[in-house]
């Protein structure tokens, strides 16, 4: 038999109310009825009320959203009730810019309703609103809630419980437990004016006007500010996205980098959004103490060593402004490595959609700016996609790059490499050999449908031959996010990585069967953590190894998102590399944790002596 929490999660119906929110109702509204905000809230992540009219519910605003499709404000109630699962705050929402203002005391008629940012296919949790609000103002003027404080010590330890089996893996319908589980205490203070004191920045100021800080300084932090993401068990509590109520003109959102400290108190009410779960939406905001950080600069490879770097230049065509960056960053950031994997080098006229699928304009502008900044005349080699074949932006047909310095490794082509054609092994006196170079890994492979095609190389360094591999595989678009209602949330976007991963796993293991001591590096934008199934499929059989693995715990990270530091791009190395641990690893830390990135990777650098 089904649970009571299935039973009432199958009598709800979804309906659409704007074009990132979705409503969940019940399907027969019952009677008015007068109630408090704790009775609206209830015990569990959605409204025991859902679907009803209430009126008198009765509140002091205390935060008001003048802005985009979700506006409104939000009231807290006069008295709480003895249970702390059920919040005393909830937000009204108006669809138009409400007349209320802060302080004021109110009345609100309406009808409860269980909003879904996203919709309801994102897998996300719920807002308790009232919607259709008939308001009064009784009074102004009106002290403020007293703010519940969020600090380390009441975020509990644990992320979330399990889901309910009865009802496919959603926590709505369980009793909430504030003290046991970081979600359960966050939702039982949804729409409550709560602060938090002096907390360190954990993801950088967005172009959105966010930023992350965490409660908890001592959370898996890195010696750099952040907080590292290192299991799918390990979510860091801590976290915490700010947002701002005040207009622009009375105080801008300010720019912080990680390391950064939002200083002194933020206070306001504690909302829930698709882009990054509960979020303190500050009428109150804090200042930026800056902690000086320095993007990072890697050492120069020696004269015996070869300097392979991958990175990720987001969409990169000739329209951008960035190449100067760019530039500068592969010469003094990234010391010239010999060897760059390049991701996301978009066709010539970016992302107009005509069937131009060239790129050669685009590396020409970034060859000419690396010379401009002092560094070597590097050639290139890639294979133009078929057009709109491999994902990306509609009409930018990104691709992988390799760039590489011809005064220090030399490229051996080998002619027939197109954008169709399966790159294959051979044996030739002993050691292995690619049939084309560059060439593409399989590219009829139904793994690398709407997705980039792996590029193999072959190189020569002081006489030794380098199999490179570039990758750039499947994004994680279309994951359910950490703070779903769905736990453990659904990683649907691994399958397609994971047949990637088995493709170029089977390459690689095609070369070392030809040649045992086989110099290969797979290397790029993975979009997978190290520690995850895709990384164990690309090593599998002991083909790769993940090369980040050799750093420090705290120090594996490339990619920063939602307050974790996190790894998503890769340098995979072979046993004839590993075997000696005569190598260095080095993720540059130039772009993830800053406010003014030119791409929100970081380029990773492997040295090594063939």
């Amino acid at each position: 038999m089904p649970s009571k929490s299935s039973k009432r999660i199958a009598a709800l119906t979804v309906a659409a109310v704007c074009s990132t929110v979705s409503a969940v109702v019940l399907t027969a509204p019952a009677e008015a009825d007068t109630v408090a905000i704790h009775d609206v809230q209830g015990p569990t992540r959605t409204s025991p009320l859902a679907g009803q009219q209430v009126t008198d519910v009765t509140g002091i605003v205390t935060g008001v959203r003048t802005y985009g499709s979700s506006r409104g404000f939000w009231i807290q109630g006069p008295s709480a009730d003895d249970n702390p699962a059920t919040s005393e705050g909830v937000f009204v929402f108006t669809g138009s810019t409400p007349t209320v203002t802060v302080g004021d005391s109110v009345t609100v008629a309406g009808t409860v309703a269980e909003f879904v940012p996203g919709g309801a296919s994102s897998g996300n949790q719920s807002i308790t609103e009232i919607t259709k609000p008939t308001v009064t103002v009784v009074s102004s003027g009106n002290a403020l809630p007293a703010a519940t404080v969020v600090n380390s010590r009441s975020v509990p330890a644990a992320y979330t419980p399990g889901g309910d089996s009865a009802a496919s893996g959603s926590v709505n319908g369980l009793a909430l437990q504030p003290r046991k589980y970081a979600l359960d205490y966050y939702e039982s203070l949804e729409g409550m004016n709560v602060s938090i004191g002096s907390s360190r920045v954990v993801t950088a100021t967005d172009p959105f006007s966010e930023l992350w800080v965490t409660v908890k300084p001592y959370e898996n932090a890195n010696r750099r500010g952040g907080t590292v993401y290192g299991a799918y068990t390990s979510q860091n509590t801590g976290r915490l996205q700010i947002q701002s109520l005040i207009p622009t003109a009375t105080q801008p959102f300010p720019k912080a980098n990680v390391g950064d400290t939002l200083k002194g108190t933020t206070e306001g009410p504690l909302d829930y959004n698709q882009f990054g779960g509960y979020t303190l939406t500050a009428r109150t905001l804090g200042t930026v103490e800056a902690g000086g950080l320095k993007r990072e600069t890697a050492r120069e490879q020696s004269r015996g060593e070869l300097a392979v770097a991958t990175y990720n230049v987001e969409n990169l065509d000739p329209t951008d402004g960035s190449f100067a960056d760019h530039a500068a960053a592969i010469v003094d950031n990234l010391q010239s490595p010999d060897i760059v994997s390049l991701e996301e080098i978009q066709d010539n006229n970016g992302s107009k959609n005509d069937g131009t699928v060239a790129a050669d304009q685009t590396m020409q502008k970034l060859v000419d700016a690396i010379t401009a900044a002092g560094g070597p005349a590097y050639a290139w080699r890639s294979i133009d996609p078929v057009n709109l074949a491999d994902g990306g932006e509609p009409g930018g047909n990104i691709r992988q790059v390799f760039l590489y310095n011809p005064a220090r490794v030399s490229f051996v082509d080998r002619a027939g490499g197109d954008a169709a054609t399966a790159a294959g092994v051979t044996k030739v006196n002993g050691k292995a050999q690619l049939t084309v170079s560059p060439g593409r890994i399989d590219p009829a492979n139904d793994a690398w449908k709407n997705s980039r095609k792996p590029l193999a190389g072959e190189f020569l360094f002081r006489g030794k031959s380098v199999f490179v591999i570039a990758n750039h595989f499947a994004s994680k678009g279309g994951d359910q996010a950490l703070h779903s209602q769905f736990q453990p949330p659904t990683r649907s976007s691994e399958t397609q990585r994971h047949l990637q991963a088995t493709a170029v796993n089977a390459f690689v293991k095609d070369i070392l069967a030809k040649q045992r001591s086989a110099h290969v590096v797979t290397l790029g934008d993975i979009n997978d953590f190290e520690f995850s199934e895709t990384t164990k499929l690309l090593e599998a059989d002991g083909a790769l190894w993940s090369a980040i693995k050799s750093l420090p715990k705290s120090e594996r990270y490339s990619y920063d998102f939602q307050g974790n530091s996190q790894v998503l791009d890769q340098i995979l190395i072979s046993p004839s590399i590993r075997k000696d641990c005569d190598y260095t690893y080095d993720s540059v830390h130039i772009n993830s944790e800053f406010n003014d990135q030119i791409s929100d990777h970081d380029p990773q650098v492997l040295r090594f002596r063939p």
